[in-house]
């Protein structure tokens, strides 16, 4: 049996919090599941040194991930395991970043076009891929851009 890299350790307070985690319920399943290979494989005085192999099997999960929950613990922590990430970056960009957002509000508080008494979303959406302050938008998209103003009652 080859010498595992990183090696949990839990302290009696650790084990507490990850035992009141799974008995109660509460929690994601996914969390629960980390909860449940860190108690497996606790290598201190109280645990049960559960090898990687019979963690897998026990808990019908995959070896990856009782390595990688393992690794995390000893790299960044007990509530780095448990919380799940923040992402640094929306899933999809905005279309009207701020200068955009900003020539959109300009553009909806100007003079209408002739011919109408106040200006809709959907002339709003037309004029500013005319003035190429966006490539494409959905007038939807203006609406949502302009709700997050004072200007939703255009």
């Amino acid at each position: 049996m080859s010498r595992k890299k990183y090696v949990v350790e839990l302290s009696s307070e650790e084990r507490e919090h990850l035992e009141a985690l799974i008995s109660k319920g509460k929690s994601s399943a996914k969390a629960i599941l980390k909860a449940r290979i860190l108690l497996k494989s606790d290598q201190g005085l109280l645990g049960p040194s559960w090898p990687d192999d019979r963690i897998v099997e026990a808990l019908d999960t995959n070896l990856p991930m009782v390595t990688r929950v393992r690794r995390q613990l000893v790299e960044e922590g007990l509530e780095a395991v448990l919380a799940r990430k923040k992402r640094a970056t929306p899933p999809i960009t905005p279309i009207f970043d701020g200068e955009a957002q900003a020539r959109l509000i300009a553009l909806a508080c100007s003079e209408p076009p002739a011919g109408h008494a106040r200006w809709s979303i959907r002339l709003l959406a037309d004029k500013v891929v005319e003035l190429e302050i966006v490539e494409a938008v959905h007038f939807n998209t203006v609406g949502r851009a302009l709700k997050k103003t004072t200007l939703s009652r255009i």
